[in-house]
């Protein structure tokens, strides 16, 4: 079962992600070579038009091919429909088509989600006896309304943002009676959990009714996109351990199958809006990180086509193929390096 919900999920996170570069090509009339879903071997494949259609043995990414695309042109030498001949403007709705449509996929999901299920409220259910937030005068039923000048729609915005806190103090705004208050309180370090905390707890879960099922999604993709841009962070400065990193393998054995033997017991609803979650959270991360300005990646094709309208020309289309060549090296080498991070994790190594 875990095998089968990791195919869907990265199936459906990766179809529209390469739906949305194939989407937009077709309508800029950029040729197509091939549409994947995986990687690898190919199982099955079908050919409509100008355009290949593949199913490949890994599930774990996709490829939407351009005639034209890294100066490599098709069999026809390319004509009209080679990627390089489209206007500048195309090409980078074309590119960032994919990352779009993972977030329109994640606001989907995030609706679906809190039509069926509340979302968790900034109220407090309790603060614990003698910790920063009782000494501040925090008091159970105050709702938290920012910390250090972010704003919380959601109780794990709270969460995350004292989760990433070093022990400074931290500014939080609440809300009790309908009047705002501002205290500082400077967590403290608990030994039990290696982590800093104010000693508040929450619990309340509201469900959205009308259009306010908009606004709750929107909260939803908000804490996923900051969640994610936070944990880049982290990760880049080093302050992440090597068991807090984790691939496809680990994402299908530690994130679905634990998420799935938990929540079976539950039911099928259970199962389902679990699995949304995990579909919201990956989808968003794969936008943010096809953003990145790194070659081989989305957000390292535009950079070099914002560079062809600053210089009025194109780099050269050979010069510019090497670079995303050996970005895709990189994350070859990556990939692997993860898959053995993922291994020694899932065995406790």
């Amino acid at each position: 079962m875990t095998v089968i919900l990791f195919i869907l999920i990265f199936g459906i996170v990766v179809l529209s992600h390469e739906f949305g570069h194939f989407l937009i090509a077709k309508m800029n009339g950029i040729h197509v070579v091939e549409f994947a879903v995986g990687m690898g071997p190919t199982l099955v494949s079908f050919t409509k038009k100008e355009t290949k259609y593949s199913l490949k043995l890994l599930p774990i990414g996709g490829a939407c091919m351009f005639e034209g695309e890294d100066g490599l042109e098709a069999e026809n030498g390319g004509g009209e429909g080679s990627f390089l001949k489209a206007n500048v403007w195309a090409r980078i709705a074309t590119v960032v088509a994919g990352p779009i449509f993972n977030f329109i996929l994640a606001f989907i999901v995030a609706v679906i989600l809190v039509s069926l299920s509340p979302t968790d409220q900034t109220l407090l259910t309790g603060v614990a006896k003698g910790s920063p937030a009782e000494s501040a005068g925090l008091m159970e039923g105050d709702r938290i309304v920012s910390i250090d000048g972010e704003k919380t729609y959601v109780f794990r915005d709270v969460y995350l943002l004292t989760l990433l806190n070093k022990g400074e103090p931290m500014k939080v705004v609440y809300e009790r009676g309908g009047e705002k208050k501002e205290v500082e309180i400077e967590p403290v370090y608990s030994e039990e959990s290696e982590k800093y905390a104010l000693g508040i707890y929450g619990g309340v879960y509201e469900q959205a009714k009308g259009l306010g099922v908009f606004r709750d999604a929107w909260y939803e993709i908000r804490y996923s996109v900051k969640a994610t841009y936070k944990s880049l962070g982290l990760l880049l400065t080093g302050q992440f351990k090597r068991q807090d990193v984790a691939g496809p393998v680990g994402i299908a054995v530690n994130v679905v199958g634990k998420t799935y033997e938990n929540a079976k017991d539950y039911g099928v609803q259970a199962v389902v809006l679990s699995m949304l979650n995990i579909v919201l959270l990956l989808s968003v991360n794969l936008g943010i990180l096809n953003l990145l300005p790194i070659p081989a990646l989305d957000g390292g094709r535009i950079v070099f086509m914002i560079i062809e309208i600053i210089r009025g020309k194109p780099v050269p289309p050979e010069k510019e193929g090497i670079v995303h060549f050996v970005g895709l090296v990189f994350f070859m080498v990556l990939m692997v390096v993860v898959l053995f991070n993922d291994i020694l994790n899932i065995f406790g190594a």
